[in-house]
């Protein structure tokens, strides 16, 4: 699994590679400090990241105007945001942006293990102060409905907020190359040694797929990807 992470302070770095171990041994990151190693990083690796961990406040860096431009180039890469701030309106800007998590650097770091978990799974990450907020005020970030467990959005009610026109709308790219390897009947071990990941990483992205394609073993996502890709 390979992980963008842009901070500009050097102990969060450190520390989130260390929690993200936990998720995969062989997690590889990509670290920029600054919008301009930032913008490099997304340049060289974007079609291999898996997912990307931004903070909103790093140089060169105005508003959140680099998460904006990064969902632009890499629409389909997860996007969570570790910040130092708690300001419930700056959440729902950003999650209306698209991002999929919002971790306020506040919150523990098994916290932010299982956030990344959830979206790695498909779903969506809303801290609780958001989620009380939400319910409060009827917001809403961009789908019918959201479950109020654990402050995640329901990855079947996710996917029912984007109408199902191709795979590349419902997976991200790495998703779509373990499809593809799936598709050709690999087991997770090839398909592990293959694109470089760990089997329990394949095991996360077949999850993800599973729901995204709403079946529920390996035979059907096949049968529902070519439906997919046929259309």
């Amino acid at each position: 699994m390979k992980v963008l992470l842009a901070d500009d302070h050097r102990l969060i770095i450190e520390g989130v590679k260390l929690k993200l171990t936990e998720l995969d041994p062989a997690v590889e990151t990509v670290v920029a400090m600054s919008l301009e190693e930032l913008e490099q990083a997304v340049a060289e690796h974007h079609a291999t990241l898996d997912l990307a961990l931004l903070d909103i406040a790093m140089p060169g860096t105005v508003g959140y105007q680099h998460i904006a431009k990064l969902r632009s180039y890499a629409p389909n890469l997860p996007i969570i945001v570790l910040s130092g701030s708690e300001d419930v309106e700056l959440m729902r800007s950003l999650m209306d942006l698209g991002v999929l998590g919002f971790i306020p650097k506040a919150y523990s770091p098994d916290v932010m293990l299982s956030a990344i978990r959830l979206v790695l799974a498909g779903g969506v990450y809303i801290p609780p102060l958001l989620l009380a907020n939400a319910q409060a005020q009827g917001w809403q970030p961009g789908t019918p409905a959201f479950s109020v467990a654990a402050g995640s959005l329901s990855p079947s009610m996710r996917q029912a907020a984007h109408p199902m026109e191709s795979l590349r709308k419902l997976l991200t790219e790495r998703q779509i190359d373990v499809m593809r390897l799936l598709s050709q009947g690999k087991p997770n071990k090839l398909i592990a040694r293959e694109l470089g990941i760990s089997e329990g990483t394949v095991k996360i992205h077949l999850a993800a797929i599973f729901r995204a394609l709403n079946v529920r073993n390996r035979v059907e996502a096949v049968v529902a990807s070519r439906k997919l890709q046929e259309t």
